[in-house]
């Protein structure tokens, strides 16, 4: 039997033993059941652990089925796995948060951190399918390259050496959040200014920036290499200016810099007041203007939920607002005058104070202020939950207490019965 049919046969298999019926209408993502377990290690996967009372996982559902649409032809299966059915599939793959999403690529697995749009969905699979390092042998590749990926990094020169060995290196180990690519010389120039071989280059922001590095490598230690292209791939993996959520924060937090934040507020619509979107726009132009002074200390970005302004400020910001916090020491500042009344030039006055260690600092990690945080977002939970439905959160909170209460009233009234009962006791003696 030729290896062909071989495959094909094997495929079918596994959709025997792992689809538990039909596609459900209008829908590609394939029900997994327990037997998943049985053939995780073929091929590769792209699988959402949900619970069906999760409502992050009820807002995710339309953007997931148009994720499998658009990979239904590819050799990625996109799944889901109900964990409360099936908790020993959740217990494999050690599931202890709804939703989450697993790339699984020949029985290895990588977690998806990002945010859950089709658009970085998508370009996670495409990262994670192919190898670390893609080869780009045509010229005409490199334009639709720029076209389709807001941010990629290249190795430009012969494959091989210290500067390429240390590069496909890097990109293994950032291949879950960055395109990494590798040319010659005779297509790059094509497109990018090339000074020096070999090179290392990030496209972004509809240009390219060089590693530090790139060049003659005679006297560089492979340490120190290893190093330095680990902590500008790191850095530079980021726009100037990106959205800022509680799912991209701590990767954020990994550039060991003062994170710059604009603060507003969307609507349902995504949308942003004229005034706060004026404010955002000005901040943004701070670093576009003056990118070599700030960018190599600083990462700017804005905020669209002032609830993670609140959690990193424990205190309530007033939209729009400028917030910096220390990646470092998770300590944070806040400027002095009012957000409306900032101009560009008081923005980097402050921010030159920040680096200097004289503007003050508020927050950190000592044991009070980690104490006080943990309070502070139990009340704002709790006032969300009261917000969001009074009722429920009554009963959630009221039935304990009343049984507390209870609990309480029949101790305290026992020991008065006990007493009423000596008392009656002494005066039948006397």
């Amino acid at each position: 039997m030729s290896d062909s049919m071989m495959s094909l046969m094997r495929y079918l298999v596994v959709f025997l033993l792992v689809v538990l019926g039909p596609f459900s209408a209008g829908s590609r993502v394939i029900e997994l059941s327990d037997r998943f377990l049985d053939v995780r290690h073929e091929g590769q996967w792209f699988v959402k652990f949900y619970a069906p009372w999760c409502g992050h996982c009820k807002r995710l559902e339309p953007v997931w089925s148009h994720v499998a649409q658009t990979l239904y032809n590819t050799n990625v299966r996109v799944g889901k796995v109900d964990c409360t059915r099936f908790t020993s599939v959740a217990q494999a793959f050690s599931i202890n948060s709804f939703p989450t999403i697993i790339f699984l690529k020949d029985g290895v697995e990588f977690v998806y951190n990002g945010e859950r749009s089709k658009e970085e969905l998508i370009h996670f699979v495409m990262r994670m399918s192919g190898p670390p390092v893609q080869l780009v042998t045509r010229t005409d590749s490199v334009d639709m390259l720029k076209a389709s990926h807001p941010i990629f990094f290249a190795y430009i020169g012969r494959q091989e050496g210290l500067l390429w060995d240390t590069y496909a290196s890097v990109a293994e180990t950032f291949q879950p959040h960055g395109f990494f690519y590798a040319t010659s010389m005779e297509i790059a120039r094509e497109h990018f200014d090339i000074d020096t071989l070999p090179a290392v280059i990030v496209y972004k922001e509809r240009s390219h920036f060089y590693y530090p590095l790139s060049g003659e490598m005679t006297f560089v230690e492979p340490s120190h290499m290893n190093r330095t292209l680990h902590s500008w791939v790191n850095e530079e993996r980021f726009s100037l200016f990106p959205k800022v959520t509680r799912s991209n924060i701590n990767e954020l937090m990994l550039t060991r810099k003062y994170l710059v934040l604009a603060v507003v507020e969307e609507n349902r619509l995504l949308e942003v007041a004229a005034h706060e979107l004026e404010f955002r726009d000005m901040i943004e132009s701070i670093i576009r203007m003056n990118h070599d002074k700030f960018h190599a200390r600083f990462q700017f970005g804005w905020i669209g939920s002032p609830e993670l302004a609140h959690s990193i400020a424990m205190d309530t910001l007033e939209t729009p607002h400028l917030l910096v916090l220390n990646s470092t020491t998770s300590e944070h500042h806040i400027p002095d005058d009012e957000p409306l009344k900032l101009t560009p030039e008081a923005v980097q006055v402050f921010l030159e104070n920040i680096h200097n260690q004289s503007a003050p600092a508020y927050g950190g990690n000592s044991l009070l202020v980690r104490i006080y945080r943990t309070y502070f977002e139990a009340r704002r939970s709790l006032s969300e939950m009261w917000r969001g439905n009074p009722v429920l959160t009554s009963v959630l909170f009221g039935l304990p207490l009343g049984f507390l209460s209870l609990i309480i009233y029949s101790i305290c009234c026992a020991d008065i019965l006990d007493a009423d009962e000596e008392d009656d006791g002494h005066e039948k003696n006397e």
